[in-house]
């Protein structure tokens, strides 16, 4: 029986550079995270917190992942991966063309000499083409805005929001992706950050801290009582993040090769110690486990993965999920305000004013800095070569102390930048857009924002209504409304839960 024409590789479609199984696995990898952010970020987002910010946590995660899409297509990509610019920086254009799109992927800035001139490294070519490419990394920005946007929920006024993350995305993310992935100064002098944990995690952490300080906190009483509004759910967000995370990290060698099995496991490996352990503290501390604890645990130890999981050995992945399941636990911006609180001259930031609703910092930028320091530390040789651009690569474990160093100085370039640059861009945004809403919609929630509630509850501060509610039946009709003390109806009505 003769094959499909799907395999005949003279068919323009089937180009001799093209690798079937390379291209299916990196759009699997694709899929699995953009599943991570919708709608996983967006179902955590919306149960993870009060009620009456439901729906607007959730379109805040949902807005962006779309936002992102098409100022990646119409400018970022080639700003993160594209012809070098700047020693952090690439030149900026359109990825829509179809002659640009159906080529082989390339990553320009790449190619990797040593000191004497002569090519260490050829060109990242993937042997899939530039479109899979281009919706890969797409993913890894989305998720970046997103866990960013959790610093915030519950009081940005979300048209400040909507200007921010297309800035945010343009003069911020593609600046530590280049440098770190496309090519750029930090790339060549061999850091290693395997999967974004200085990129996303560490970048989306303080980027979060910065804007919660402009922004404001929340209401008093929101940040008083905060409870999320549906804990299964949480859990179903919360498993898609994990279970995305295989594709998260195991697409980042852009080839479905060896050391993308090794990464898809150490993730796991991570993120289960790191959750055993944040509950065993949770037990200890508390008397009994908790489920954000748990939560908390999963995502620090995804987290503090990230930065090594394709380079580091499987018992390594234990020691960095026993760390990310410990330290981040104790809340480091705790220890800040009690060092720096009463001395405002002492800290740029008056710490007592951060209020980061979902605990980006320590969360996110604490446990991807973690990682990436235990990534110079545990770094091991024969795994870097698979993958990085340096090929001796090693970490300080392996006798090589300058890595360690390497990964502290990337980690405060990204850190200065993302202070500096989420500043400016929301100052700019303050002249024309109140980043904060005003109170009297922090009061009301998601009514009072979109005209929406996340729940239709009957008794929700409602006169029960046989019309409004659908019985028309006469045995209904005649009967009169019980008086509610809430009066004429629930909008803006909320329930503490």
């Amino acid at each position: 029986m003769a094959p499909s024409e799907a395999y005949n590789a003279s068919l323009p479609s089937v180009p001799p550079w093209l690798n079937k199984g390379d291209n299916a696995w990196q759009m699997t990898a694709a899929t699995l995270v953009a599943l991570q952010s919708m709608p996983g970020l967006v179902i955590l987002y919306g149960s993870i917190v009060k009620k009456k910010w439901a729906v607007n946590s959730a379109f805040m995660a949902l807005y962006a992942f779309a936002a992102v899409l098409i100022c990646w297509v119409l400018l970022g990509y080639r700003m993160a991966f594209g012809d070098k610019l700047l020693p952090f920086w690439g030149k900026g254009a359109p990825a829509l063309g179809q002659k640009f799109l159906v080529g082989q992927a390339a990553v320009p800035a790449s190619t990797h000499y040593y000191a004497n001139g002569t090519l260490e490294t050829e060109m990242n070519m993937p042997l899939y083409p530039m479109a899979t490419l281009v919706y890969f990394q797409f993913t890894f920005a989305a998720i970046t805005l997103i866990l960013l946007a959790g610093s915030v929920l519950g009081r940005m006024n979300i048209k400040a929001w909507m200007a921010f993350v297309p800035l945010w995305l343009i003069f911020s993310y593609t600046v530590g992706a280049f440098s770190l992935w496309g090519g750029g100064f930090l790339y060549h002098w061999g850091v290693i950050d395997y999967s974004g944990g200085y990129v996303i995690h560490l970048a989306s952490g303080i980027a979060g801290f910065t804007a919660a300080y402009w922004v404001g906190p929340r209401l008093k009483s929101d940040r008083e009582r905060f409870p999320p509004n549906n804990v299964l759910l949480m859990l179903a967000g919360a498993g898609l993040l994990w279970m995305g995370w295989s594709g998260f990290n195991g697409g980042a060698p852009y080839s479905a090769n060896i050391d993308s099995s090794m990464a898809v496991l150490n993730t796991n490996i991570c993120a289960a110690t790191s959750l055993l352990i944040w509950t065993c503290l949770d037990v200890i501390f508390f008397g009994r486990p908790s489920v954000i604890g748990a939560i908390q645990g999963m995502m620090t130890g995804l987290a503090c993965i990230t930065p090594g999981a394709g380079v580091v050995q499987s018992w390594a992945a234990i020691v960095m999920g026993i760390s990310s399941g410990s330290i981040p636990c104790f809340d480091p911006l705790e220890i800040l305000l009690l060092v720096f609180g009463q001395k405002p001259n002492l800290c740029v930031y008056d710490l007592n004013k951060v209020d980061d609703t979902l605990g980006v910092f320590h969360t996110h930028a604490v446990a991807g800095l973690l990682g990436g320091l235990l990534t110079g530390l545990f770094a091991e040789p024969a795994l870097c070569r698979l993958i990085l651009p340096v090929k001796n690569s090693k970490g300080a474990f392996y006798g090589d102390g300058m890595q360690l160093v390497k990964q502290m100085v990337a980690a405060s370039f990204v850190i200065s930048w993302n202070i500096v640059s989420t500043t400016l861009i929301l100052l700019v945004i303050r002249v024309f857009i109140p980043l904060r809403m005003a109170d009297e919609q922090l009061v009301i929630g998601d009514d009072a924002v979109h005209g929406e509630e996340a729940y239709a509850l009957w008794g929700d501060g409602e006169k029960y209504d046989p019309t409004k509610h659908g019985w028309h039946g006469s045995s209904y009709s005649e009967q009169i409304a019980v008086p509610s003390h809430y009066g004429n109806g629930a909008r803006g009505v909320t329930i503490q839960l």
